[in-house]
C-alpha cells in the first residue's frame, strides 16, 4: 500500500485499488443470491397457487361427475321398471288377444316337446 502525499493540498492519495474490487464482488454475489432467492420464492408461490387451482377445478369435475351418476342411476331405475312392465305376461296376453286377434290354444292343439 503506497501513499503519496500532495504537499500543496495536504491530502493523502491512495494508489492501491485492489481493496475496492473485493467488496464489489461480494456485493454482486449477494445480489445474485438475493435474486435467485426471489425467483425461487416467486416460483414456489406460483406453483402453490397453481396446485390450489387444480384442486378446486378437480373438485368441480368430481361434483359434476357425481351429479351425472345420480341422474344416470335414476334413469336406469326407470328403464328397468319399464322393461319389467313391458315383459309382464298379463300385458303380452292382453296385446295378443286384443290387437293381434289371437286365441288360447285348445288342449288338442298343444304339442309338448321333450
Amino acid at each position: 500500500m503506497a501513499k503519496a502525499v500532495n504537499r500543496s493540498a495536504n491530502r493523502i492519495l491512495w494508489m492501491e485499488e485492489s481493496k475496492r474490487t473485493k467488496p464489489i464482488a461480494i456485493k454482486s454475489n449477494l445480489l445474485l443470491l438475493f435474486i435467485l432467492f426471489l425467483l425461487f420464492l416467486i416460483g414456489g408461490s406460483l406453483f402453490y397457487v397453481w396446485t390450489r387451482i387444480q384442486v378446486i377445478q378437480l373438485g368441480y369435475e368430481i361434483s359434476n361427475a357425481l351429479k351425472e351418476e345420480r341422474t344416470l342411476n335414476e334413469e336406469n331405475k326407470k328403464l328397468r321398471v319399464e322393461i319389467a312392465t313391458l315383459k309382464s305376461y298379463a300385458r303380452i296376453e292382453r296385446l295378443a288377444v286384443g290387437e293381434l286377434r289371437m286365441a288360447k290354444p285348445k288342449p288338442d292343439q298343444v304339442i309338448v316337446i321333450r
